[in-house]
């Protein structure tokens, strides 16, 4: 097996909260989730700042057509993006938390560098 984690949703549902997930991120700067939901969004967040960094229109659309809220998008590309012209990778950063009281399930704050 490889490629992603199910994260114990169908696919829609997976691919809405993966976007879900990025969108906070880049309006917040740093959001708390489970360590596999982390572990699935980081490597999408790269590659969505890694995109904004090339800053044409092509870029844009693209990002618009993942993340859900055009202000957004604004923000990875005229602020977020900027800050990272000079690093070539490895955009987000995990720290782990404690325990979720209700389930016991493994927390991480997953924010930008």
């Amino acid at each position: 097996m490889g490629g992603y984690r199910k994260l114990g949703v169908k696919s829609q549902h997976r691919q809405a909260m993966l976007r879900n997930l990025a969108t906070s991120l880049f309006r917040e700067g740093r959001i708390t989730t489970t360590v596999p939901r982390a572990k699935e969004l980081c490597p999408l967040a790269d590659r969505l700042v890694t995109l904004a960094k090339k800053g044409d229109l092509a870029a844009r659309r693209q990002a618009l057509s993942y993340l859900y809220d055009e202000e957004v998008v604004r923000k990875l590309f005229d602020q977020i993006a900027p800050r990272y012209a000079d690093r070539s990778g490895g955009y987000t950063r995990v720290l782990k938390l404690e325990r979720r009281q209700g389930d016991a399930a493994e927390m991480v704050l997953v924010e930008l560098v």
